[in-house]
């Protein structure tokens, strides 16, 4: 975009024209500097001798003199990559939706372990040429989706919970409300986040780290289990009780149990049992 608008270029202390060659010769470094997991910001000014008298982008904003490119790196939080290998496991697919450069998007992505050998990127652009249909069939091989809008967010959630997938959508600022409130759960930064993103969402991250929210899951799945566990042996117990009272008035006796002695029962061999389960320690594939 910046090229676009520059008809000259600073290149050794001189201003010299710009031609075709010396904008490839941009792109490329701007592409090595991508692949290097570097955001990349490109630098250009325009020579005004006086203050036009307009003064909108449009007006201003041509004929510029490029300057160069700044790389910045963006190192992840520490233990992401472990978090992002933990939900591999536990078969959680994680997607980076970014604004940033593809390059540089999948240069991140190949060193957190979210875009693997047989998995897919592509750009907001490309993903606008693909039909809504198409798109929900492929959505799964996709793992990295840069340069996009609030709009295709949007049409990445709706893919993947039209394969039946239940999503978890992350974000910070305005432009990922819609999506957001899209995704089954809407996971909103609680330090970095707007307030808009914050109240379109169902969750906030005090600490705004991915690992608390693979943290959460693993928690959640843990209590889950155990309600399972409890809930089964409370029915199973109690079955066993309902039988015996069930075939003993079927045959004619009186009630084999009284109240008072199913109460008993249920006190002594249901309670602690039931308790006992539920504050079980996660299994290990919770774990890892």
């Amino acid at each position: 975009m910046l090229l676009g608008r520059c008809t000259q270029d600073y290149n050794n202390g001189k201003i010299i024209s710009m031609t075709p060659s010396r904008i490839e010769q941009i792109k490329n470094a701007n592409r090595k500097m991508g692949e290097r997991a570097l955001r990349v910001l490109a630098v250009a000014y325009a020579d005004i001798k006086s203050m036009p008298g307009q003064t909108k982008p449009e007006e201003i904003e041509k004929n510029l003199i490029f300057v160069g490119l700044i790389g910045m790196i963006d190192p992840p939080r520490e233990g992401v990559k472990e978090a992002v290998a933990t939900c591999t496991r536990a078969g959680i697919k994680t997607v980076m939706i970014t604004g940033d450069h593809l390059e540089t998007a999948k240069a991140i992505a190949k060193e957190l372990g979210i875009l693997k050998n047989s998995d897919l990127a592509i750009t907001g652009a490309d993903l606008d040429k693909i039909p809504g249909e198409k798109l929900e069939k492929e959505i799964m091989n996709y793992s990295v989706f840069a340069r996009v809008s609030p709009e295709h967010k949007v049409r990445i959630v709706k893919a993947f919970r039209a394969n039946g997938k239940v999503t978890a959508m992350t974000g910070d600022g305005v432009n990922d409300a819609p999506a957001l409130k899209m995704a089954d759960i809407g996971v909103a930064m609680g330090e970095g986040g707007t307030d808009v993103a914050k109240n379109a969402s169902d969750m906030i991250l005090a600490d705004d780290n991915f690992v608390t929210i693979v943290e959460a899951v693993k928690t959640g799945r843990h209590i889950f289990d155990n309600i399972k566990k409890a809930i089964h042996f409370l029915l199973a117990t109690n079955v066993g009780e309902i039988v015996v009272v069930f075939f003993g008035l079927l045959l004619g006796f009186d009630s084999p149990l009284l109240a008072i002695q199913l109460l008993w029962v249920n006190l002594v061999t249901d309670s602690i049992p039931a308790i006992a389960l539920g504050l079980e320690p996660p299994e290990e594939r919770h774990n890892g």
